[in-house]
């Protein structure tokens, strides 16, 4: 009995028992200690099975899939490792594609190396394992141990086997030393040095050797760790790499069902696009409550997701649908429960574009007020379903029968209107799922944003929480792009206007205060929903020694690419030009003027030679860089462009 052995108490906040005694202390009274570790993973893994098996009917048992996989190492290999857990930092995105793992050693190995400790062994591993450095042991009764992981000591496990080949160690003494590594306990491992020494001796291994040997492993004490949790978890990650490779869409919208943040969110669905898996919004025939993958194959975004749309509409919606899709927004409201279908909910739909099926209306004739009405489109499309159930509860088990059936309610006419332009669109699917859907306010100015021209906020910020890093660049300025999502302007003690202003771009949102002549400067250009360009200088702040990067100057961003892309170099390959790019050019160059100069690059690949290359450059005109432009050449893949 637990009594017996510990004194115990139930916890506060359960029904759990609890004891005072430390855990590094508690086994010495005579109980086990087991520490439970909760991970997402699992959680993940268990959804996207379930989603298989419930969209291609597909049973997979983890256990037993292959561990040989020839995709799933050539996603290791390639650093697709993005939402594999223990793989994802891109540190251990380097690495895999300098080891190019290709068994499942190779990602144990890497789980227990890829920590402060023995993170400088893993080049040295890296270069053994591709034949670049001599695998080389201090004893050739080693190689037996060390082989798996080319000579280098990884686990706490090759110590506990070595210490009984050399030296005779009982399991229990093996043991001892294992523990005594792992709590870095140096006053046993002082005292199991003598014995070591001697009973290895004793077997005929040199002193000097083995004085060497047991040096390392005081050294692999600081770090040691045991192969058994390594091979769990790199277990859970090759089996995520597994459906990931395999079943990508299923993983995908399971990883998405299970993303803790919006901003982790984002990321997720950054890995799908650049995985060329298609995310489409909410959509009242195809959605489910979560993630999830459509009939079509793509991955619809999740009701559940949409703020102000219950769980009972959720159900109400899902449940009816069995019956048959749904036709139009009449017929929806209609069948559902509109005590859970509210308007509230109905205007999030819309908001979300779950409505978007109803291709006969767009988004702004729901909230459309024509003149001389004061009804919307949605309150129409309630009070039409009001109507029909008041007309259903009235006429059962009259004595002419189902009158309803003979009364016709017309569908009343939802008048037409202007399309909300893009950009509220985007704001209004924004505020009902906390995202962008649909696209995204700076789509426009990709081609900027993809020459490299700035950095992003997410980089800046982890500069900022880096000083070392930014006092390096004191004196330098660089350049940060996109819209203002709020400004405020504020004043001073002492009386001075300065401004406060959210700028997001596709990376993440940051806050910027900006003082003195540079606030009055910029103050014209620091509304909401414009897209700027800010001079960002690192510096040291006045009278201090403390460093910052503050805003320095603005500019519109609609204005940056004729502003600063001073040549624009087109690299093709002789043989893709055909006569329609030069008809395009003949005509594009002299009726768009600016201030751009076009370069040719012409190449051409020789059997046994370098590419060759012959450049053109067009000076009579100086030109206009416009989207025309830019979209003529993004239909031909082999065009590649450059901006100076």
């Amino acid at each position: 009995d637990l009594t017996d052995l510990i004194p115990v108490a139930t916890a506060k906040d359960s029904n759990l028992w609890v004891t005072q005694i430390e855990g590094n202390s508690i086994e010495s009274a005579g109980v086990i200690k087991m520490d439970f570790l909760g991970l997402k993973t699992l959680s993940i893994l268990k959804s996207a099975l379930e989603m298989l098996k419930r969209t291609q009917g597909v049973e997979i048992d983890l256990d037993d899939i292959p561990l040989t996989d020839e995709k799933t190492y050539e996603l290791y290999q390639k650093a697709e490792t993005n939402c594999i857990f223990q793989f994802e930092s891109p540190g251990m995105q380097k690495y895999m594609k300098e080891l190019k793992p290709d068994k499942l050693g190779d990602l144990i190995a890497m789980n227990a190396l890829y920590r402060p400790g023995p993170l400088a062994y893993i080049p040295s591993f890296i270069a053994r394992k591709h034949g670049k450095e001599p695998v080389a042991y201090d004893l050739p009764e080693m190689a037996e141990y060390l082989e798996e992981t080319y000579g280098i000591t990884v686990y706490q496990e090759q110590v506990m086997l070595l210490s009984q080949k050399l030296a005779s160690f009982t399991k229990g003494e093996a043991d001892v030393l294992r523990k005594a590594m792992g709590k870095k306990d140096r006053k046993t491992l002082d005292k199991l040095r003598p014995d070591f020494m001697e009973r290895a001796k004793a077997k005929g291994h040199p002193e000097k050797v083995l004085e060497k040997i047991w040096t390392d492993w005081e050294a692999f004490a600081q770090y040691a760790f045991n192969k058994s949790h390594s091979t769990c978890y790199a277990i859970v990650s090759y089996q995520a790499a597994y459906l990931k490779a395999n079943y990508p869409k299923e993983f995908m919208s399971a990883v998405l069902n299970h993303s803790a943040n919006i901003t982790d969110t984002e990321k997720d669905l950054q890995e799908c696009k650049r995985m060329g898996i298609t995310v489409l919004g909410p959509d009242v025939n195809e959605t489910e409550k979560g993630f999830a993958v459509s009939k079509t194959g793509a991955i619809r975004f999740g009701l559940g997701a949409l703020k102000g749309v219950g769980e009972a509409a959720i159900d109400s919606i899902i449940a009816e649908r069995k019956n048959g899709v749904y036709t139009s927004p009449f017929n929806l409201i209609t069948r559902v429960n509109t005590r859970a279908v509210n308007k509230r909910a109905l205007e999030a739909l819309v908001y979300g574009g779950a409505f978007d099926c109803f291709k006969n209306m767009h988004r702004a004739q729901y909230f459309f007020v024509p003149s001389g009405d004061k009804t919307t489109g949605i309150e129409k499309i309630i009070a039409y379903a009001n109507t029909k159930q008041s007309l259903q509860t009235n006429t059962t088990n009259t004595l002419f029968g189902n009158l309803e059936e003979a009364i016709v309610i017309p569908e009343p006419k939802i008048p037409n209107c202007e399309p909300w332009p893009n950009v509220t669109q985007l704001d209004y699917e924004k505020e009902v799922t906390g995202m962008f859907l649909s696209g995204h306010p700076l789509n426009p100015y990709r081609f900027e944003f993809d020459l490299g021209y700035f950095t992003s906020l997410e980089q800046l910020a982890e500069l900022e929480e880096n000083t070392k890093e930014l006092e390096k660049q004191d004196g330098r300025s660089f350049k940060v792009a996109g819209f203002i999502t709020k400004f405020e302007e504020r004043t001073t003690k002492t009386g001075n206007k300065f401004g406060s202003f959210a700028v997001e771009d596709f990376s993440k949102s940051k806050t910027f205060v900006v003082f003195g002549q540079e606030y009055l400067r910029i103050k014209p250009l620091l509304q909401e929903g414009l897209n700027v360009v800010l001079t960002i200088r690192v510096s040291r702040r006045f009278k201090t020694s403390d460093i910052e990067a503050a805003v320095a100057d603005a500019q519109l961003l609609e204005n940056f690419r004729a502003n600063h892309i001073s040549t624009l170099r087109l690299i093709v390959d002789y043989k893709t030009v055909d006569k329609e790019i030069i008809q395009f050019l003949g005509t594009y160059i002299p009726s768009h003027p600016g201030n751009t100069l076009l370069k040719i690059l012409l190449y051409t690949d020789g059997e046994n030679a370098d590419k060759e290359m012959f450049m053109l450059e067009y000076t009579q005109h100086k030109m206009a860089v416009t989207d025309e432009f830019i979209q003529f050449f993004e239909n031909y893949p082999y065009v590649e462009m450059k901006a100076f």
